[in-house]
């Protein structure tokens, strides 16, 4: 089976004018379509070194996460996800071609964690902003920080291990970091997973909140950059352009990778992203426990936030 990673998300934003001026003059996506349906206006982007026609989707009405598209390598990789999921004990319906812009047909189902997934197989070609023939290693007109792509997600669960189980056991995932509260025991409670199919570090990493008010929620999600320099100068343009900075430039010490939150104007939480450790499935999984979560999370300072563990959407 071939979940090859997560192919976009689908946004909520309060003001879609306030929403296009952060990720495309900020940010520096590409904006590919427009579109207004029955629930709001709509606008795709994609980032510069990224193939496919978007990897992130904004709806104006509301904020957090729509949903999250996930690409798979073949056609027939989404029986195989059907079949899974169904076994699992979810409902699965399915999509037609097109019902995304620019998308092809799959299927949809909602995870334990009250999360809308979409599984597919194909996506208009766009190709990148340097192509493919005799590329050159960035286009010379980036806009804002520029960012290359989509990277992952953090999104809010009551139960984390059944999570974990549902995208190792539906996508074939594995966990590559964990905070569990006993080292040693198989049946520890799960506090935060980060889970992958491939050697990115993480694609979708799970937190535990609060009993309630914790199932389809966001956290944050994450755009690719490719080093320290890269983050520390995201920094000073977020400085620049007013956007709000949750925490950082700084390292995690999970993953490894380093790191700046920043809010979009309507509040959903963002995340530059570099560095982090290759992923292998024979890798013996990193475990934290609780009482060390804050070096986990944040390596330098070594505690949280109010922010980082209390605002999501």
């Amino acid at each position: 089976m071939g979940i090859m990673r997560m192919g976009y998300v689908h946004a909520r934003v309060t003001d879609l004018a306030e929403a296009k001026h952060h990720y495309a003059n900020t940010m520096g996506l590409y904006e590919t379509h427009t579109d207004e349906t029955a629930t709001g206006r709509r606008v795709f982007y994609k980032g510069w070194d990224e193939w496919d026609h978007h990897s992130v989707v904004l709806e104006e009405g509301g904020v957090g996460v729509a949903k999250f598209g996930w690409k798979v390598e073949r056609p027939e990789d989404i029986d195989e996800v059907e079949k899974k999921a169904q076994t699992f004990g979810v409902t699965v319906e399915r999509m037609s071609a097109g019902e995304n812009p620019e998308v092809s047909d799959g299927i949809r189902f909602t995870t334990p964690s009250d999360h809308v997934f979409e599984v597919y197989h194909g996506q208009t070609l766009i190709g990148t902003e340097v192509g493919t023939h005799n590329p050159e290693c960035f286009p010379r007109h980036l806009v804002g920080v520029g960012v290359p792509g989509l990277d992952h997600a953090l999104v809010l669960a009551e139960d984390v291990r059944t999570m974990e189980r549902f995208l190792t056991d539906v996508f074939d995932f594995f966990p590559t970091e964990r905070v569990q509260t006993d080292l040693n025991d198989d049946d520890a409670h799960y506090i935060a997973t980060w889970m992958t199919s491939n050697n990115q570090i993480h694609q979708l990493a799970v937190l535990e909140g609060p009993p309630g008010n914790a199932q389809g929620k966001l956290h944050h999600f994450a755009f690719k950059l490719g080093d320290w320099s890269e983050v520390g100068r995201a920094g000073d343009l977020f400085a620049m352009d007013d956007v709000p900075i949750d925490i950082g430039p700084t390292r995690h010490g999970i993953t490894r990778g380093q790191t700046i939150y920043f809010f979009d104007p309507s509040g959903n939480r963002n995340e530059v992203f570099a560095g982090g450790y290759l992923a292998y499935r024979d890798r013996p999984t990193v475990k934290w426990t609780p009482d060390q979560i804050a070096k986990g999370i944040f390596y330098h300072a070594r505690e949280l936030n109010e922010r980082f563990t209390t605002v999501y959407t």
